[in-house]
């Protein structure tokens, strides 16, 4: 989005004040998206949490849900209310505490049709209930109607909140009693005090009676009327509880997922260890079956609060530095096309200096060849010698042999003349490979680097130089492992960098008494170290730091001008690899020859 252009008696007014505009409307929109996406969140997560909660209420409630039809059928019960007596009251006073012990319940009781407990589990305690009249207890008048009776209230005699469950006790098709038990549901809440949000379970008259949080419990969470408080304190169904308000105010009804957003106005000093107690909440209800309970999940509102402004003030932020970005680009408009001018006139610069340096790089390389096959040239004159006596010898031979050929021919003597031609033939076949090897050797290469296995360019430049071996009587040790090892190399610079390591160890053997050369190839993981090594005079310090610098030598006047190793060496680091001197620990020089390793099926 880009601004026009403002007059100048604007001044920064306008742009200001659309800065301003557009940071709030980015920010009231991203709080909004913030808000309502984690308000879907979270009655998502609460939806979940109320049939978990639901669920397990549920199932704690069932476990004991026909237990009390099943008193009707024991047969104690049933001869206590037939015949009575003192007898039978103990000996079912003792059934229901056994019972009661084993079931884990508060305690079981069994009331005759006049509602007095005639028998009771907590018949041998001082707060006994036997004889007590609960004719005002609602799960009395619902069993001795027919009906199965729910009720969670406080008791009156020891104060215990529990769950009443009853049921008719039937003979002969009458209904002659109830049959009470007292469950707790504090192992229940017990395990909500650690879940992420607190809930709580009310009743029909709008009561809490579970709560995750102790303090919560026989609370209103709605206005009790006198006439209700009146009918409740009547009916001891709280014990005279004060039944306090909950604190909870409903500031929105949200148009998704039966849910409000509330503040609950709590102590300060209330706490617990998981879940915020007091603040704003997202709340979600369930109506519970068969007793009329409600479940209440209440999710905490502050994270999403807290996220949704911060998403607003990023949006705020980055709206604003849009803006004022984009009323920057609007002054600076003017200048953007001088800027492309420069820069099309630096652009220029630059393509003629790289074409520049692309010119003077290609020269660089043709002068570095030209180096490399000079170096090659001087190796060959300093071996031409020895070649052409290498040369001389056979040559001669072949004169002899020819001329007595046509002697034998004269006389008639063709196996002696057939004997002749074989041994010039093979005179023939052995100038031919020192010429050809020599060749090979000076001919130019690409220089591009291919599998090449070590062994093979090894003899071959054994073979130039063999001449040299012969007239020091140096015979050449060669370790080469595995042996079928290969670089990534150009064969013929890898031969030039060997021939010129040989031939300067054996300038450095000229004198030895006891003259020994070595090769030794070794492969390291993707590596491969090739050291040629002698034991002649040696390197001294002050040679090891200019070795490798061109133009620099340790022959005599006339012996050489100083570029093998440091051709050698450039061609090396061409390769990937690097030339050194090792530290040799007795007399003589080592030179070791680091390479890639390539696939020997390749070479």
């Amino acid at each position: 989005m880009l601004l026009r252009p403002l007059p100048r008696h604007f001044g920064w007014l306008t742009p200001a004040a659309a800065v301003l505009a557009l940071a709030l409307v980015l920010g009231f929109a991203a709080f909004r998206y913030s808000e309502d996406h984690g308000i879907d969140a979270l009655i998502e997560r609460g939806r979940q949490r109320l049939d978990l909660y639901e669920a397990s209420l549920e199932r704690e409630i069932d476990k004991y849900a026909f237990f009390p039809a099943t008193l009707g059928l024991e047969r104690d019960v049933v001869d206590l209310f037939l015949n009575g007596g003192p007898e039978r009251v103990a000996a079912v006073n003792h059934y229901l505490e056994q019972l009661n012990q084993r079931a884990g319940t508060l305690t079981i009781y069994v009331l005759d049709a006049s509602g007095h407990v005639v028998a009771t589990s907590n018949w041998n305690r001082p707060d006994s209930f036997l004889g007590e009249d609960l004719t005002y207890r609602s799960y009395f008048g619902d069993a001795i109607a027919g009906r199965n009776g729910r009720f969670f209230g406080i008791g009156t005699t020891r104060g215990e909140p529990g769950y009443y469950l009853s049921s008719p006790i039937l003979i002969d098709g009458k209904r002659q009693g109830v049959a009470v038990v007292k469950v707790s549901l504090e192992q229940l809440e017990q395990s909500w005090t650690t879940v992420e949000a607190p809930v709580f379970v009310t009743d029909e008259n709008g009561i809490v009676i579970l709560a995750s949080v102790p303090s919560w419990k026989f609370t209103a969470v709605r206005q009790l009327d006198d006439a209700v408080r009146s009918e409740l304190v009547r009916s001891l169904h709280y014990n005279a509880r004060p039944l306090p308000p909950l604190g909870l105010h409903t500031e929105q009804v949200l148009r998704r997922g039966h849910a409000e957003l509330v503040e609950l106005d709590r102590p300060r000093e209330e706490a617990a260890p998981v879940f915020p107690v007091s603040g704003r909440f997202v709340t979600q209800t369930e109506p519970l079956s068969g007793n009329g309970w409600t479940l209440t999940v209440l999710s905490p509102y502050g994270d999403v609060a807290a996220k949704a402004w911060t998403q607003a003030a990023l949006a705020a932020i980055g709206g604003g530095f849009l803006a004022i970005l984009t009323v920057a680009l609007n002054q600076r408009r003017s200048r953007v096309r001088e800027r492309l001018k420069a820069r099309e006139a630096l652009q220029r610069a630059h393509d003629e200096l790289e074409l520049k340096v692309e010119e003077r790089t290609r020269t660089l390389k043709a002068a570095q060849d030209e180096l490399i096959h000079a170096g090659k040239l001087a190796v060959i004159g300093q071996i031409s010698a020895g070649l052409a006596h290498e040369l001389n010898q056979p040559l001669a031979a072949l004169q002899t042999l020819s001329d007595n050929t046509v002697k034998f021919l004269d006389r008639g003597m063709m196996e002696e003349a057939a004997g002749n031609l074989t041994l010039i033939g093979e005179l023939v076949a052995h100038m031919g490979t020192l010429t050809s090897q020599l060749k090979s050797f000076a001919r130019k290469s690409s220089g591009n680097p291919r599998p090449v296995r070590i062994g093979r360019v090894i003899e071959n430049a054994l073979l130039i130089l063999s001449r040299h071996f012969a007239r020091g009587g140096i015979k050449p040790e060669i370790s080469v492992e595995p042996a079928d090892v290969a670089v990534l190399a150009d064969a013929n610079r890898l031969e030039q960098i060997l021939v010129n390591l040989t031939a300067n160890a054996l300038d450095a053997l000229a004198g030895v008494a006891e003259p020994r050369l070595s090769f030794s190839v070794r492969r390291d993981g993707d590596r491969v170290q090739i050291t040629v090594a002698d034991n002649g005079h040696g390197l001294s310090e002050d040679a090891r730091v200019h070795l490798f610098e061109p133009f620099f030598t340790t022959k005599e006047t006339g012996g050489g001008l100083g570029l093998g190793l440091a051709i050698s060496a450039g061609i090396a680091r061409d390769f990937g690899g690097s030339l050194t001197a090792a530290e040799c620990h007795e007399a003589g020089a080592a030179f070791v020859l680091d390479l890639a390793a390539a696939d020997e099926k390749e070479a």
